[in-house]
């Protein structure tokens, strides 16, 4: 009976939170099969290697700061974030404010002579490396390799001969011109270029928009495998030749086809260590970003087959659910973090600024909560578009609540903190002082990006000492605001929200604390914890 005692209180002292908490979205089935998106998530552009058991995924960040997320996995279906490539954006001039769109663009990760690199474009200035010798880091500062505008979704090869080559592509916005993608070889150590500009495929007329380049070699054929025709309504399509510089053959090896699946296409080729091939890539699903799908891959004639080729016409479409790719050991069921209690000196790896963070912009404390000084917002702002100081992470799921609990501690008149659903439109749920009181209010944005102003509703006026404040995500990204002043009974906000992506990106989740007011001891938020539920 006193063991019984013993694991009754043990149970009981958990928090409230850990006996319920439920994922809103899991890949595997637990049954040895796995169900797509394996990420549910804006990890856009995304590029896998293996390296002996271990696999490895990055992915574009655009402005976020920190950028070049990495994450982990055993199996392919089961993955955790460990890192970021990039801990500041460059220019740190440039970066300090916000740059919807700008940045980071479609990374490749490759691993040679026991190094990582990581080749990533920032489309104004040119293509970029970086590279480590554990995954973990540190990761050297980017090298310019190339300058030039409009150079994008850089991918190097180290071919068998010695000799170390480049495609790319090109964003018509910066450059010019767009759909074709080039080859150009590189030095030994992979760190700048040494021979003239091939240009290996041209796309127009039936390929068009082809970018995101990856090359591999396989049997004396090199291959690129390559989107055309559009983010949201495209193909995947693989070149081949037996010389680097081409002429190359063309296949598409996957498409749509008979599938809810816009525009599968962009990504990676990996194997694993049993033998088999696996392909990830994204979806543009609106809101929620570029969600990643992982499909089967054969090898037929030497042409790969990507997912269910159904008629047998070679060119496959997305699968919804398959038998997990076959690994040495069992691997237990993950995915990226997304609660955060904030006991820990620094936010999770899942949170990104809209810039680089300055001094003040958060603080973990030694009570495990993170403090937000209501930095005063620049007099320019129309809205909150341009705010730097946001702490956001990715939508995890299509369905799905995050909950925050907070402490409001405001000093001077507009100091206000928030949870926000961000994108070109927003919404988001406040504690805001104003000249009589402070207020719990609902403010929301359309076409923030073209300078609109907010509209405010005032709900209630606040007394107490804390406040939960919660949001609701249903299919299409259909918002629901609410507050509560205890954690159990929530009173809902009576306006929807309809989500919008951002700029490349998909909405955000968000929390931020402004004022408007010149001081010299800003009021703040003490937030206790983020919690993201089914």
């Amino acid at each position: 009976m006193r063991l019984v005692n013993i694991i009754l209180f043990l149970i009981l002292a958990l928090p409230a939170w850990s006996q319920k908490e439920v994922q809103p979205w899991v890949p595997d089935m637990g049954d040895g099969n796995f169900r797509n998106p394996v990420l549910h998530a804006d990890y856009s552009d995304p590029d896998v290697i293996r390296v002996g058991s271990d696999f490895y995924m990055i992915a574009s960040s655009f402005n976020a700061s920190p950028g070049l997320p990495i994450l982990h996995s055993k199996d392919l279906v089961n993955w955790a974030i460990i890192g970021h490539a990039l801990q500041r954006q460059s220019p740190e001039a440039d970066f300090i404010k916000v740059q919807h769109g700008i940045g980071v663009w479609a990374p490749s990760i490759r691993y040679h002579n026991k190094i990582f690199y990581i080749y990533f474009p920032d489309p104004d200035q040119g293509i970029f490396l970086t590279k480590a010798t554990s995954i973990n880091g540190p990761w050297s500062k980017p090298l310019l390799v190339e300058a030039g505008k409009g150079l994008i979704d850089p991918c190097p090869l180290w071919d068998t001969n010695g000799k170390a080559y480049m495609v790319h592509a090109y964003a018509g916005s910066r450059a010019g011109f767009k759909s074709i993608i080039v080859a150009k070889e590189m030095n030994a150590a992979g760190d700048s270029i040494i021979g003239n500009t091939v240009m290996v495929y041209d796309g127009h007329g039936i390929d068009p928009t082809i970018e995101g380049p990856k090359i591999h070699k396989r049997n004396n054929y090199y291959y690129i495998f390559a989107p055309a025709g559009g983010v949201s309504t495209g193909w995947q399509l693989v070149l081949r030749s037996k010389n680097i510089f081409g002429p190359y053959e063309r296949r598409v090896v996957m498409q749509q086809g008979s599938t809810a699946i816009n525009g599968p296409h962009q990504g990676a080729w990996v194997d694993t260590e049993m033998g088999g091939n696996w392909f990830l890539h994204f979806q543009d699903k609106d809101a929620y970003g570029r969600i990643v799908h992982l499909q089967p891959l054969q090898w037929k004639n030497d042409w790969p087959v990507i997912g269910a080729d159904i008629d047998g016409d070679g060119i496959g479409e997305p699968v919804s659910i398959f038998k997990k790719p076959a690994v040495a050991k069992p691997v237990a069921i993950s995915v990226p973090a997304t609660s955060d209690e904030f006991d820990k000196p620094t936010p999770g790896l899942q949170w990104q600024w809209q810039a680089n963070p300055q001094p003040g912009y958060a603080f973990g404390t030694s009570n495990g909560t993170l403090r937000m000084f209501c930095l005063k917002k620049q007099d320019t702002m129309a809205n909150h578009w341009m705010l730097p100081n946001m702490l956001t992470q990715k939508l995890p799921a299509e369905s799905f609540s995050a909950t925050v609990k907070l402490h409001f501690k405001p000093a001077n008149i507009n100091d206000r903190t928030a949870l926000t659903v961000f994108g070109v439109d927003y919404a988001y749920i406040s504690l805001v002082k104003k000249e009589d009181a402070v207020y719990i209010s609902y403010n929301s944005c359309i076409a923030a990006d073209k300078n609109k102003p907010e509209k405010e509703i005032l709900l209630k006026k606040w007394t107490g000492e804390q406040l939960y404040f919660r949001v609701m995500v249903s299919p299409g990204a259909i918002c629901h605001f609410s507050y509560s002043e205890d954690g159990k009974s929530y009173q809902r906000v009576e306006e929807t929200f309809s989500a919008k992506p951002g700029k490349w990106v998909g909405a955000k989740l968000g929390l931020f604390s402004t004022g408007t007011a010149k001081t010299n001891d800003a009021g703040y938020t003490d937030v206790d914890w983020f919690r993201i539920g089914s």
